[in-house]
């Protein structure tokens, strides 16, 4: 064949299937370990992904508002509201900058960092505070105790166990972490 009868390059790659051809539909849900949807990544390996970043914003509001209140002597209620008040801070912004990046809207970004991140983001504080409350002296401990930061530590880590259950169940439905990462492809 000659290179003028030759279909261009351009031609074949139009001609080839587009689109998520032998992938399930959004609303089937799949089974553990599948890959998903929205970008061949196993269901699990998102869930985990998206948990972890939800996690990393409610650490650094959650940790930043125990040593506050803890240095400045507050009482524990004051302590916890704080941080779980600063926890949604950053856990939105960890999820909203990005996207505000990207070129996407304020008024586009702000209902996508709250259908993601909520549900996880109320899972972890309510687990991370809960056993910062049990655990007797942790919050009084302060910055400078190795029972404040252990205490913390596992309280945060139970936090993440706690809330991946969640993610995952919202990415099996197309919502959480699952709709943000669509936006982060394009």
């Amino acid at each position: 064949m000659s290179e003028d009868n030759a279909p261009s390059r351009a031609m074949r790659r139009s001609a080839q299937p587009s689109g998520p051809v032998g992938r399930q539909p959004a609303q089937t849900q799949p089974a553990a370990g599948d890959r998903d949807a929205s970008g061949g990544r196993s269901l699990n390996a998102l869930a985990l992904s998206a948990t972890t970043h939800c996690l990393t914003g409610c650490a650094i509001g959650e940790i930043l508002g125990m040593v506050i209140g803890s240095a400045a002597g507050w009482s524990n209620a004051a302590t916890v509201g704080v941080s779980v008040g600063l926890a949604f801070v950053f856990g939105y912004s960890l999820t909203s900058l990005p996207l505000l990046r990207s070129g996407l809207r304020l008024g586009a970004v702000a209902p996508l960092a709250l259908a993601s991140d909520t549900l996880s983001i109320t899972i972890m504080e309510i687990v991370d505070n809960a056993i910062m409350l049990v655990i007797p002296g942790a919050i009084e401990a302060g910055a400078g105790d190795p029972l404040f930061w252990g205490s913390l530590t596992l309280s945060l880590g139970l936090a993440g166990v706690a809330a991946f259950p969640a993610n995952r169940w919202l990415i099996t439905r197309g919502r959480g972490h699952a709709v943000v990462h669509r936006h982060h492809e394009h």
